[in-house]
């Protein structure tokens, strides 16, 4: 892939689950909204509460501040700043967060974005901003380092879009222009955070549209992995669920072995090793 020589196909996604450990507020907020900010969006409406996944109350969500026009080029710097900075720290590239309700995607989704400036309205504008954060991005560390994850089908946190192909294929397209390593898209069986579901859609105009390396995740298995790369419907398959519950997962796929099953209601929760570090090795 580009200057990286890989060992197999089988690639570990972005994930992420609670870390207040036995209700103990963490620090990091503070950090993420200073003197109680509130977080910012390409919006400033709320979300819909939700009740927990316990069913044990409901969470209110903090309303979002909407993002002045004049804001935005210094959070395009953020961006490059953090991947200056995740360089140095010794990392071989990044991938860009363009999905599942993230701040880019928040920009990109018609159902979030009711912005009246050059970043809202059209599909070219909100994508605007999305594009910029790529172009800043190649152009601090190199577009060799450079990948994006895209979820255009998702409809994760009230974020979803009315035409998610034209949106998907958009990005696909004008993702050349910046000739970043890979575009990493999430299938649209995975609309929400439950199962995976079937759909009529598929990633293959994006497959064909895009010129680097393909990612595909959402769903998959051991036989339909292969599949999509026997049908260069993907060079690279991605696997969260599977691999949070087996650290050894290409191992495992190398040998056919069984797999450990994943415990879902383990996914969100505090605790440090329950559902998270604690699944066994095939030689346990």
């Amino acid at each position: 892939m580009g200057k990286f020589n890989l060992s197999h196909r089988i690639v570990l996604p972005p994930l992420a689950r609670q870390r207040s450990y036995n209700n103990v507020p963490h620090h990091m907020p503070s950090c993420f909204q200073p003197n109680g900010q509130a977080p910012i969006s390409s919006t400033d409406k709320p979300l819909t509460p939700q009740i927990r996944c316990d069913d044990t109350d409901v969470v209110q969500f903090t309303p979002p501040r909407r993002l002045r026009t004049d804001e935005i080029p210094q959070v395009v710097n953020d961006f490059r700043i953090a991947a200056r900075n995740a360089m140095e720290a010794g990392f071989d590239g990044v991938e860009i967060h363009g999905a599942h309700g993230y701040l880019i995607d928040q920009f990109m989704k018609d159902q979030v974005n009711d912005r009246a400036d050059q970043y809202g309205g059209s599909l070219e504008n909100r994508c605007r901003f999305a594009l910029e954060i790529v172009e800043a991005v190649a152009n601090e560390i190199g577009a060799d380092k450079v990948g994006i994850r895209l979820s255009p089908f998702a409809n994760y946190m009230e974020s979803g879009d009315s035409n998610p192909n034209a949106l998907g294929l958009y990005m696909a397209k004008s993702l050349n222009k910046y000739g970043i390593l890979y575009c990493h898209m999430v299938e649209p069986r995975m609309k929400t955070l439950g199962e995976k579901s079937e759909s009529p859609d598929s990633l293959l105009p994006m497959r064909k549209a895009f010129k680097g390396t393909f990612l595909v995740a959402g769903g998959y298995g051991r036989e339909d992995g292969n599949q999509a790369i026997a049908e260069n419907r993907a060079d690279l398959v991605a696997y969260g669920r599977l691999f949070l519950a087996n650290p050894d997962l290409p191992r495992r796929f190398e040998l056919n072995a069984p797999l450990n099953k994943y415990n879902r209601e383990t996914f969100y929760t505090p605790d440090p090793v329950i559902g998270y570090t604690d699944y066994p090795f095939l030689e346990d």
